[in-house]
């Protein structure tokens, strides 16, 4: 067996494991580590296919972002939180949309696999997976939709933070802001009981009190 063929059958292992793993899990965070080990697994075919800028990419945005954020928001929500399961007609037609689905793809997969054999893809040179021939195609002929993507996603960001620093200041202001309400604070009303006022009513004192 050559390194290459070794390497093809580690990482497919790894990719059918890790969605297998994933799928039919029932904790969530492992659910999220079968993920990634079918990440890591994508990853090492892209390497096989001579295609190192793919795999970092993979690597990177995939297993560095999307997977940090599912554990996240996994997390946020509690990772023993109780799922109803789904029962009788609700049941029935997820696993049959389901089965309906893994027969399509079975099929389209066969039929691509029988017919690649008297067509086959053009081999294609080292050299069209590398940083720099992915770069050139970016930066020479996808300049502008790359620029109004970066323009989209600055927007985004903030407009979110926009949002979030919004909701801060909201939840920072006192929830009672009558001062005539402030009167009836039971804690004063307690401690003045009684008491004369001096000329001053209890929120004049108040204040007093606070300041001094």
């Amino acid at each position: 067996m050559t390194p290459g063929l070794l390497l093809f059958s580690v990482c497919s292992l790894l990719c059918v494991g890790g969605a297998l793993f994933t799928v039919l899990s029932a904790n969530p965070i492992r659910s999220a580590l079968g993920l990634l080990t079918t990440i890591f697994g994508i990853a090492g075919l892209f390497l096989r296919l001579n295609a190192e800028f793919l795999a970092a990419m993979q690597v990177l945005v995939y297993a560095g972002a999307v997977v940090i954020l599912f554990v996240f928001v996994i997390m946020l929500l509690g990772p023993t939180a109780k799922l109803i399961p789904a029962r009788g007609t609700r049941s029935f037609l997820a696993r049959a949309v389901g089965g309906g689905l893994g027969a399509i793809a079975g099929v389209f997969v066969i039929s691509l696999l029988v017919s690649t054999k008297e067509h086959a893809f053009p081999i294609v040179g080292k050299e069209h997976g590398t940083v720099e021939a992915v770069g050139r195609q970016i930066f020479e002929h996808g300049l502008v939709p790359f620029e109004l993507v970066t323009a989209l996603l600055i927007v985004a960001v903030v407009g979110a933070v926009a949002v979030a620093r919004t909701a801060h200041k909201k939840s920072e202001k006192p929830k009672i802001q009558n001062p005539t309400v402030r009167l009836f604070h039971g804690p004063l009303l307690a401690r003045d009981a009684g008491r004369p006022l001096d000329g001053r009513t209890l929120q004049e004192r108040y204040e007093s009190e606070k300041n001094a």
